[in-house]
């Protein structure tokens, strides 16, 4: 016969047990947020946070920063985030100047959309736009300066045009003999790598380096891969220093708490970016004028259905396609996490769109990477297949990716 005691113990374990179970269930139920998953108990520090690596080396110099809305310092809970910027300049720090990528310093502008050179209305610091016809920094822009700071956060996608602005940061440096520091941050879609390889015949500012869509790199040991794979014009080498992420792996989800540009405004539409990406070079319109940008899909002449929205003009998009007409369409707002590139999506939007409209635009090509995404689709190749073929040159990547991993 069991004791009191045991028996009160057995009691406790069995309801101790009943609530894990519970609190299981509602995790799973909960995956499709991916804020709501939690894997590591430390506290993820960005490099921007470690100031102490970082400030001495800045002292006494003319600093360049390469920054945006992303570029900021997390603080406490009264005080959530100072910009960058806003620190150093209160440190005495000597900034000379600010350049600022797609979507400009503030984050604001539109995709593709120009972003003039300014002052920055807070500090007094120039703004210098690389986005436009200007997406190098001149040799004139960078006299006088001492040491250029690159803080941007990436989103892990090939697409994603920050890591072109870093590829001519880095080159530009290398020309001129001026060391870059770039601050590291947590790659939100780090989880895996996935998605058609680029060929370099089809290199644009949408896509420079021969990787796969989805690379599975902080944007710190990108850039180290860019200088050690002599990605570089003329093969020049950057003196590089990576100012490094603290109780960071590749496989801890992490929450943007920013924006990272206007059309990404949460956890779930970057993680299906990857996917409905590829809908910048069709006709199909993936959420641009609505509030669930790259959470959903649709065109006018879809087949009819219960979901359907209307594309309007809106902080993310001045002019988005299909403006003012009813979308029929597919809401993937509540899909769960995904881990790999689905091609499924658009598998599904070309077989739904009429023979009598053209599906594919000329941008298409620049965001496939290749040509051949767009014939396997034309010649109605399963998902399976298409995934399949992405395959050997993935894991070709993963040889030359593992070389500059700082993380598991």
């Amino acid at each position: 016969m069991l004791s009191k005691n045991t028996y009160f113990l057995l009691v406790f374990l069995l309801f101790f047990s009943l609530i894990s179970c519970a609190q299981t269930n509602t995790t799973n139920k909960n995956s499709t947020a991916i804020k709501n998953i939690t894997i590591s108990s430390k506290e993820v520090l960005t490099a921007a946070q470690q100031t102490k690596l970082y400030v001495p080396l800045l002292k006494q110099k003319n600093i360049a920063i390469v920054a945006n809305q992303t570029s900021v310092i997390f603080k406490n809970e009264e005080e959530k985030y100072t910009h960058l910027v806003d620190s150093l300049f209160q440190l005495n720090i000597t900034i000379k100047k600010v350049f600022s990528p797609e979507h400009g310093f503030r984050g604001k502008a539109d995709a593709a959309e120009a972003v003039a050179d300014g002052v920055d209305k807070k500090t007094g610091i120039p703004l210098i736009s690389l986005y436009g016809k200007n997406k190098k920094p001149t040799a004139e822009q960078l006299a006088g300066i001492d040491l250029v700071v690159f803080d941007i956060q990436d989103v892990g996608v090939r697409f994603y045009t920050y890591i072109s602005t870093l590829h001519y940061i880095m080159e530009a440096c290398a020309e001129s003999g001026i060391p870059l520091l770039v601050f590291d941050r947590p790659n939100p879609n780090a989880h895996y790598v996935d998605g058609p390889t680029l060929k370099l015949e089809h290199k644009s500012f949408v896509g420079m380096h021969p990787v796969p869509l989805v690379y599975g790199m902080t944007i710190g040991e990108y850039a180290k891969m860019i200088n050690g794979e002599n990605w570089l014009k003329d093969n020049v080498k950057c003196d590089l220093t990576v100012i490094p992420l603290k109780n960071y792996t590749h496989q801890i989800p992490y929450s943007l708490p920013i924006r990272p540009s206007p059309n990404l405004p949460n956890d779930q539409s970057i993680n299906l970016y990857p996917s409905l990406g590829f809908f910048e070079g069709t006709i199909i319109n993936a959420g641009r004028g609505t509030e669930n940008q790259f959470q959903q899909y649709g065109a006018p002449f879809f087949p009819k259905s219960d979901f359907s929205y209307t594309p309007q003009p809106n902080f993310g998009s001045k002019h988005p396609k299909h403006q003012d007409k009813l979308c029929y369409g597919v809401d993937l707002k509540n899909v769960e996490r995904l881990n790999s590139v689905t091609i499924k999506y658009i598998i599904d939007a070309y077989n739904k769109t009429p023979k009598t409209e053209k599906f594919f635009g000329a941008t298409f090509t620049v965001h496939a990477g290749n040509l051949e995404l767009e014939k396997q689709l034309k010649d109605g190749l399963s998902a399976q297949k298409i995934h399949n073929s992405w395959q050997p040159a993935i894991e070709e990547f993963k040889k030359v990716r593992l070389k500059y991993l700082m993380y598991e």
